[in-house]
């Protein structure tokens, strides 16, 4: 048996049994460079997700709303800052990361392409959005490669906040006038598809699925969170008397969930190629912030390499 050969039956056996890919272990190049896409897309997706909800920091209503807001959006860069050192884990770095998202080679999620319109929407993306990217997280906690895993699980206790965050300012606007309701119901609306989108493309489409299955990367396909999601949210829905904007939804006896419409998977497509409502401002708010803040860099690395030098001067003397 060549070494490649037995370095692979060991990875395996790992993959089987349970135990952690860890940095310096043996992995294969596909199983590496599978992370690296999936983990820095994962935090690519926390930087822009800031975007949408930053804008309404300063016009949350009250100075409850705002610090809340603030702090989850806080939690997104830290969540964004673990997610980049854990692919560096990997072999890649975070520069290289941050060009492939500023030059659109890597991609973040779709979800975060739309606009957040009226303070409703932060409830929405907090319940919806938050609720479904918990579908998704709190599995890859017990993911395969070891620094993913324990990065994941502060960032799902922290997720888990900004679900009931959002879940409470919906709760809020749906008892009050019939002014707010109406906003909490039209940002529903408009949040619901996307959110069942963000779990990706139907099972038989998804080219990265059955792989990442195999290697335990992840737990559950697309379409079984998506599901998952669906039964979760509904009654919540339900309880805060507001309409899941789905003519086909109903519940399945037999399937003890429920059956749900189609999706729009043109849409989807079409905002993954770029061509969603705000795709471009994005992009652009992400390089303008790259482009300003070159000299906060090169300060810093002026900076570390005067300390070096001093020390290096220091020693010599010695």
């Amino acid at each position: 048996m060549s070494s490649e050969a037995s370095m692979l039956e060991k990875f395996d056996e790992k993959i089987r049994k349970e135990i952690k890919i860890e940095p310096r272990d043996w992995m294969p190049d596909k199983y590496r460079k599978t992370l690296i896409r999936q983990i820095s897309q994962h935090a690519h997706s926390e930087i822009v997700g800031m975007l949408p909800e930053g804008v309404w920091i300063t016009r949350a209503p009250s100075m409850r709303r705002k610090v809340a807001l603030l702090a989850k959006v806080q939690d997104e860069a830290g969540h964004g800052l673990y997610l980049y050192s854990a692919a560096e884990t990997l072999g890649t770095t975070r520069g290289e990361m941050i060009d492939d998202l500023h030059t659109g080679k890597a991609k973040y999620s779709s979800i975060f392409n739309y606009p957040a319109i009226t303070w409703a929407d932060i409830g929405a993306i907090g319940w919806l959005v938050d609720g479904a990217a918990i579908m998704n997280q709190v599995m890859l906690c017990r993911t395969s490669y070891g620094p993913y895993a324990r990065a994941m699980v502060r960032i799902c206790k922290e997720e888990s906040f900004h679900q009931r965050q959002g879940y409470e300012i919906m709760l809020t606007l749906a008892k009050g006038s019939e002014e707010q309701k109406a906003m909490a119901q039209d940002a529903l609306n408009r949040w619901w598809w996307p959110s069942l989108m963000m779990f990706g493309p139907p099972d038989a489409e998804s080219k990265h699925t059955a792989q990442s299955m195999a290697w335990k990367i992840k737990r559950k396909t697309n379409d079984e969170l998506r599901q998952q999601f669906v039964n979760a949210t509904v009654p919540q829905a339900k309880l805060i008397d507001l309409t899941i904007p789905d003519p086909d939804l109903v519940w399945n006896e037999e399937r003890n969930s429920y059956d749900f419409g189609e999706i729009d998977w043109e849409e989807f497509w079409n905002v993954v190629k770029g061509n969603g409502p705000c795709n471009k401002e994005r992009l652009e708010a992400r390089q303008n912030a790259a482009k300003n803040g070159e000299w906060v860099r090169d300060a810093a690395i002026a900076f570390a390499e005067k300390q070096s030098q001093r020390k290096s001067n220091k020693e010599q003397v010695a």
